[in-house]
């Protein structure tokens, strides 16, 4: 016996959109269970997770704060996985783009100017650009395969940020703590309201998303990276660049991850610290699946996984659970959208293999 999957002819647009509301329905049913089990009023707890952190403005504000890397991230992912490439190493593309975009205010503290900002920004641009070309060479030159060379380039980057903030980069006025000394004030991103902390680098994410969805869209090299994602045979006989795609998609997608990172280490923290993420590069993973690989949809999602950052938290006020609730909650949901999506998609047809004769014949 033997289970095959057999994709389907065609599917309507009606499931492609339920696709993504059955898994969220399917992740409070068995988030609900799992509460249950815990010895928990599971009302209670989902109450606490996605309606408790609405009530408030300062937690819409955190909500804002946390969504902003969450998509940013999400929307260049999307491109990559709908080229086919398989960028799972945005964690560590977002953390050396913080650390590329914080050179200025912690090596030069003393320059004061409206430029070092927006240079701020760009080198954290850069940087995870750079840092993401490593898997994006590997692949087109020695066709390693870059789900494990961006997974591991993760640790590399969390181990040398926490050598500099311990080491070289440590502030001398810090108490001996394992961080850098704060950012001057030209160096932090401004707020963009004055009733909480959310800051621009939520603006960055809109603004991204719109423009790739703009690109994919209506633009040529959107066009071609569809058209080699679902078959690179049928985009070389196009005369597409199958290795170019491969450099564009990668180098896009680390370019956004480290803007992400130096806008969250500018915007929300102030200095560079051994962490400086709760896993947002690998949550942006859930975020772009459960946005369709759309970038207006990955905006949608990308606040309901912001929201269960913000549940998960209190969730361990009220009614005492563990943090690591928050990342089941997060496990189950990337679970079931990848199941509907595989069941919409595909159709199990199960084998049974007759035995074969002593004359041969089956």
């Amino acid at each position: 016996m033997r289970i095959e999957l057999e994709r389907r002819s065609g599917v309507s647009a009606f499931f492609a959109i339920f696709s993504p509301l059955l898994a969220l329905v399917l992740t409070l049913v068995f988030g609900a269970i799992m509460f249950a089990m815990l010895g928990k009023d599971p009302f209670n707890a989902l109450y606490s997770f996605f309606v408790e952190p609405l009530l408030e403005v300062w937690s819409l504000h955190e909500l804002v704060i946390k969504a902003g890397p969450l998509i940013l991230i999400a929307v260049g992912l999307s491109i990559c996985y709908r080229s086919n490439n398989w960028n799972i190493g945005a964690e560590g593309q977002f953390t050396i783009g913080a650390i590329a975009g914080s050179i200025i205010p912690v090596l030069y503290p003393e320059w004061h100017s409206p430029l070092v900002l927006p240079l701020m920004m760009i080198m954290g641009f850069i940087g995870g650009a750079l840092y993401a070309s490593i898997p994006a060479l590997l692949k087109t030159r020695f066709n390693t395969n870059e789900i494990l060379t961006s997974l591991m380039l993760v640790y590399i980057a969390q181990l040398f940020l926490d050598w500099l903030v311990r080491g070289i980069w440590r502030d001398p006025k810090g108490y001996n703590f394992p961080q850098t000394q704060p950012f001057s004030s030209d160096a932090v991103l401004p707020e963009m309201l004055s009733s909480g902390r959310a800051h621009w680098g939520f603006v960055f994410a809109i603004v991204a998303a719109v423009a790739l969805w703009f690109m994919m869209r209506y633009m040529l090299k959107g066009f071609q990276i569809g058209v080699l994602g679902q078959s690179a045979r049928a985009g070389r006989f196009a005369g597409f660049s199958t290795s170019g795609t491969v450099w564009f998609s990668l180098l896009l997608s680390g370019a956004l991850a480290g803007l992400a990172g130096i806008s969250e280490v500018s915007g929300s923290i102030g200095h560079l610290q051994p962490a400086i993420s709760p896993g947002y590069g690998f949550t942006a993973i859930i975020v772009a699946f459960l946005g369709r690989l759309n970038p207006l949809g990955i905006i949608a999602s990308g606040l309901v996984l912001a929201l269960t950052y913000l549940g998960g938290e209190a969730a361990q006020l009220s009614i005492g659970v563990s943090d690591k609730v928050t990342r089941v909650f997060q496990g189950l949901m990337l679970f079931f959208v990848l199941s509907c999506d595989t069941l919409i998609l595909y159709r199990i047809r199960i084998r049974f293999n007759r035995a074969v004769s002593s004359e041969g014949a089956v």
